[in-house]
Parts: structure tokens; C-alpha cells; sequence
């Protein structure tokens, strides 16, 4: 039949953008960013500014030292001194990121108040995801942090990357949606130039398992010549079928095996339903899969708003309510019993400071994965093998992550065991005061360092006996 179908283009409402460039390149653009929002707020006319970050992390110090700077500029507004003195109107400074409390979020779509400028500090949550009316100046900062993953390690980690052409034309366009604004780059003209024109397509800088062990389950053996729209580099594609083959979802000829047939069934990574799997055997289903929901999340645990020097004290007593010595995922566990057991009572959340959105959706998330393993007729075994409980959640956690295991280093750094790859604890870490010797995480983030997130302790002795295809001792108790 004829091709009839019809393509609508439909433009978009825009106005001019004038784009600002630094003369000299910065060495802070944290720094930066603030020396900037508070020039526009001196100089520039009533409008609201959206700055772009990285992450939480910079979105939080950011906040904190914009609301310092307009805590000193409270003195001009009230006349300090009995002089002629310049009335700045006030600054209402508030965070955007997607691990954010929704109430929190909510804030920054607020109806504009003429007496203040509002000051919204956003991850690239902010580039298309959603839109803030009242803004007239832009900041980017040029960096993004997105997922990468390395074929030569296997290591997935967050990094922070700078922006494309495109990526920074989008930012741009947000201030030119109600009326003309500016945007004000914090890299210099000759820097853009040397920008990618696109970002990277997802399929080219990802961990490919999923992907192929959904192809194969659609029936599509021939997956190295598969017809991508974007192709997949070669090292990621065979790390991708190294890592199914050790998971047991595929033969040596790499053809489905029966676990393969069955882990594909799960909307999770090959990882993680690999865990669920091994789970039933160890008498621990109920528990992996809490722990599987929870993994889901980006964010647990929100800190209260309060001076960046109480931060860290007041995190370290919230965690110390659920932290367990084993890591964690027991950790998370803990969380989410917690919750469960306060009937989801979003009082105990605010009390107990951790995300009420995000544990509703962790809810919501284990009862889609339990409905697959009941389908699948996954049942704890009545006679798990002898040994404490966490122990056999850690062995069944080891059981989907066990080419993610570290061994501790005289300098406190970790090797990855396999591939001898230097890694680090992340303050975060409810064992990162008392690092133990041997651990297995489930992933990596890059930032000044590369360092592991949810991190579990376990026993050498376990990697054999879990992965014995995997690991095996060398005579010298030296694991290979």
C-alpha cells in the first residue's frame, strides 16, 4: 500500500535569546554561576533565573551560597547605615532535581510574586522535562551528568560530561518562552565551538545485557549484526554477552538458556533478576525483592534544609536509624520495612527524612516484579541452606553482582577482583567510617574520584562458591 501518512510540524513559541560567553575559561563554575546570578540580580530587570548543574550535590552547595549572598544583601534592603543605599528585591532560591520530595518540587511552578526574583538551580531535568514559566535568564554551566559505561572495565558509572551544541541550544530556549531573555554561558565562544553537535545516543554509551538479552528473547540470534539505528560500539556489545553468559543466560554458542528465558521475563537488569532468581534458593525472595524495588530509586533519604556545615551530621544520624554493618542494600531493607510497617504514613517519612514519593513508588515497583515471580512460580525453598539471614540475603545479592566485587587496599582504596580496576567508598556509605575488607556494589560514580554505591560487605570464600565459573582460590587463598 501507499505511504499516505502525513508529517505536522508544529513550532514552537519562542523569543530572541541574546547568548553571553566568558572571555577567559573559568576554574570554578560553581563559582562562577554564583558571581552570576547575583551580577543579573544587580543589574538586569525584574525576571526569574534558571541555573543548570550536574547533580544534587552542586544544586545543594549552590543553593546554600546564593542564600548567604542574599542574607548580605538584606542590609541594603533595609538601609543599613541610615544611607542612600541600592533596594535589591529578594531572592527566593530553590532546588529541581528528580530526587527531590514532589511538595519541594511543586514549589518552583508557583505563581510569580513581583516583589521577588525566584532562582531556580535544576539538573537537565529542566532542559525538556519540564517547563518554569517567568524565566528570562539562563546560566549553563556546560557540564551534564549522564550514564556511561566501559566495555573494558564493565563498569557503569554516572559522569559528568560537557554538554552537546544541541543540549546547550535547548538550555538556551528557556529563557526565551515568555518574553526575550539572555543566556549566559559559563564556558567561552572558542569552548562551544569544540562542543559535539548531538549527545551521544543512550545505545552507544550503555550496558548493552538488557538490550541483548531482549533481542534474543524476540528471537533475533544475530545480535553483532543487528541493524541499530545508532551502532553500538563492538567492546560493549561482547562485555554485554560476556556478562549474560556469566549470569547463566546463555550458552557457550550463545543461544537462551532456560534462566535466560525466564530473566528475560523481568522489566529489571539481567543483574537484578539474576538476584531475585537466586533468591528463592537461599529462603530470602521476599527480601531480594524489597531490596530490588529499592535499587529502583534514585533518592531515599532527604536531608533537612539547613546551614552545608550540619548537613553531614544531620545525614549521618538520620542514616544511623536504618544503617546496618553489612551495607547497604540491608540498609534499604530496613528502610522499606520501616515504612511498611508505619502503613506508609508519610508522618513517619517527613520524621524519619526519607522520600515519601520515592518509597510509594518502591511499593509499586515490588508488586510488578512480585507478580513476575509468582507467574514464573518462584517460591522460597523450604530448606534454605544452614546460615544466618543476612548472610543469605548478601549470598543472593552476590549471586546477580558478583563481577562487581573489591577488595580493600593498604591506601583505602578497592580493586575490582577481575579486571584490577582502583575504586572508592562514597561518603554515603553506611560503611564507609569502617570499610571492610572485601566487598560487592552495584554501581560507580564518577565525580572527583570513582567511587561505589550501595556497597555490601561479604566473604571471599562466598565468590567461588557462588560463581565458581566465575572465581576460583589459587593456592595462595589469592582470589582470581
Amino acid at each position: 500500500s501507499l505511504d499516505t501518512a502525513s508529517i505536522i510540524s508544529v513550532e514552537g513559541r519562542t523569543f530572541p535569546v541574546d547568548t553571553h560567553y566568558l572571555i577567559s575559561p573559568t576554574k570554578d563554575y560553581l563559582e562562577e554561576a554564583l558571581n552570576t546570578v547575583m551580577k543579573i540580580h544587580k543589574t538586569q530587570p525584574p525576571g526569574d533565573i534558571l541555573v543548570f548543574m550536574t547533580g544534587q550535590e552542586e544544586i545543594d552547595s549552590l543553593v546554600e551560597l546564593i542564600r548567604e549572598k542574599d542574607a548580605e544583601l538584606a542590609a541594603d534592603r533595609y538601609g543599613r547605615g541610615g544611607g542612600q543605599t541600592k533596594v535589591y528585591s529578594k531572592l527566593q532560591v530553590l532546588p529541581m532535581y528528580a530526587g527531590l520530595p514532589t511538595d519541594m518540587q511543586m514549589r518552583v511552578f508557583e505563581p510569580h510574586n513581583p516583589k521577588v526574583r525566584k532562582v531556580v538551580i535544576a539538573t537537565n531535568i529542566a532542559e525538556t522535562s519540564i517547563t518554569i514559566d517567568g524565566i528570562v535568564y539562563v546560566i549553563d554551566s556546560g557540564f551534564v551528568k549522564m550514564r556511561a559505561y566501559s566495555g573494558r572495565t564493565g563498569l557503569e558509572a554516572l559522569v559528568i560530561v560537557p554538554v552537546s551544541q544541541a543540549a546547550a541550544n535547548q538550555r538556551a530556549g528557556r529563557a526565551g518562552r515568555s518574553r526575550p531573555g539572555k543566556c549566559y554561558r559559563l564556558f567561552t565562544e572558542e569552548a562551544w565551538g569544540k562542543l559535539a553537535v548531538q549527545t551521544t545516543p543512550e545505545i552507544q554509551r550503555a550496558n548493552l545485557s538488557p538490550v541483548i538479552l531482549q533481542l534474543k528473547s524476540l528471537g533475533i540470534d544475530d545480535v553483532l549484526h543487528f541493524d541499530f539505528l545508532s551502532s553500538p560500539p563492538a567492546r560493549i556489545m561482547m562485555r554485554g554477552l560476556e556478562i549474560l553468559y556469566a549470569l547463566g543466560a546463555l550458552t557457550p554458542s550463545c543461544q537462551l538458556t532456560p534462566l535466560g528465558v525466564a530473566l528475560g521475563d523481568f522489566p529489571v537488569e539481567p543483574p537484578l533478576s539474576k538476584m531475585i532468581y537466586a533468591a528463592k534458593d537461599y529462603g530470602c525472595l521476599d527480601e531480594i525483592l524489597s531490596i530490588v524495588a529499592m535499587l529502583s530509586l534514585q533518592s531515599v533519604f532527604v536531608y533537612p534544609s539547613k546551614e552545608a556545615s550540619m548537613k553531614s551530621f544531620a545525614a549521618e544520624t538520620i542514616r544511623s536509624k536504618f544503617a546496618v554493618y553489612e551495607g547497604d542494600h540491608l540498609t534499604l531493607l530496613n528502610v522499606f520495612n520501616g515504612f511498611l510497617d508505619h502503613k506508609q504514613s508519610a508522618s513517619w517519612c517527613q520524621s524519619s527524612c526519607v522520600n515519601y514519593k520515592s518509597l510509594l513508588r518502591a511499593v509499586e515497583i515490588r508488586r510488578q516484579i512480585a507478580s513476575y515471580a509468582r507467574r514464573l512460580k518462584w517460591k522460597n525453598n523450604p530448606n534454605p541452606p544452614p546460615g544466618e539471614e543476612k548472610d543469605r540475603i548478601r549470598k543472593a545479592l552476590l549471586s546477580g553482582c558478583f563481577f562487581h566485587a573489591a577488595k580493600l587496599e593498604p591506601d583505602g582504596s578497592y580493586l575490582t577482583v577481575r579486571d584490577r580496576h582502583k575504586l572508592f567508598l562514597h561518603p554515603s556509605s553506611v560503611v564507609f567510617q569502617h570499610p571492610p575488607e572485601w566487598v560487592v556494589f552495584h554501581e560507580v560514580m564518577l565525580t572527583t574520584k570513582e567511587y561505589m554505591r550501595d556497597v555490601t560487605a561479604i566473604e571471599p570464600s562466598w565468590l567461588p562458591e557462588v560463581a565458581p565459573h566465575f572465581y576460583v582460590y589459587k593456592r595462595s587463598k589469592q582470589m582470581m
